[in-house]
């Protein structure tokens, strides 16, 4: 590889990262902090996000500080459009119904990310679930509703014991669940999404307390994910 393609490829994975970063901070950072986040001189980080914003992938708010752009929102719909368009009337439905968050996960090499999330409409305190969220497969209630459909072969090396042994479970019961796993403090509920032609693909819900047993919760996402997979 030459040093001017090495050059290239540098700037892109910087300036990819920096949206990974944005993306994981949930709030506007300023040009220091994002510097001291990806280990770079100040001077550095302010050239790239100068492409970015020309693209509007970033934009900077009153104070200066940096968050993402709405560019970010189109490209993001463009991923899985079909699955996508088809999920979003029955993630709309379950979440009003359960009063619960739902949302739809695809695979993405060893992590699983959010694709489309629904709140419900008339709940009080629901819990967010931004698309671009990610965790390692096989954790977390998508994650192990993933995992439960791969080849062994597949699961990251740093899946442990327990998590090996509990996927056996949920490949036999159809769906997992989990609590305090990704996020202290909330549970949620999954199902395999399995559409032909899309990545491995989970339909979820997070909430902190319900009064619903967890098999009722995952009948209903089993009920949903039949819909979805029928309308692709």
């Amino acid at each position: 590889m030459t040093d001017a393609s090495s050059a290239h490829s540098q700037t892109l994975s910087r300036g990819i990262r920096i949206l990974e970063v944005l993306a994981d901070a949930r709030t506007p950072l300023t040009i220091d902090a994002l510097s001291a986040t990806l280990g770079l001189h100040r001077s550095v980080t302010y050239r790239l996000l100068r492409t970015l914003e020309d693209h509007r992938l970033v934009v900077r708010d009153g104070a200066g500080r940096i968050a993402l752009g709405s560019r970010l929102a189109a490209l993001a719909a463009g991923v899985s459009h079909d699955l996508q368009a088809a999920a979003l009337p029955e993630l709309t439905a379950i979440a009003n119904e359960l009063g619960m968050t739902c949302f739809l996960t695809v695979l993405d090499g060893d992590e699983i990310v959010t694709l489309v999330s629904v709140e419900p409409r008339h709940t009080m305190g629901s819990i967010a679930q931004r698309p671009g969220t990610r965790h390692p497969v096989g954790v977390g209630a998508p994650g192990k509703a993933i995992a439960s459909r791969l080849p062994a072969s597949q699961w990251p090396d740093s899946l442990d014991d327990d998590h090996r042994t509990e996927l056996a479970v949920v490949r036999e019961q159809g769906w997992a669940s989990s609590h305090d796993e990704v996020i202290t403090g909330l549970r949620a509920v999954a199902v395999p999404l399995a559409v032909h032609g899309s990545p491995a693909a989970a339909l979820a819900v997070v909430y902190v307390s319900s009064s619903r047993p967890e098999p009722e919760i995952a009948a209903r996402l089993i009920e949903g994910a039949a819909t979805i997979a029928s309308s692709v």
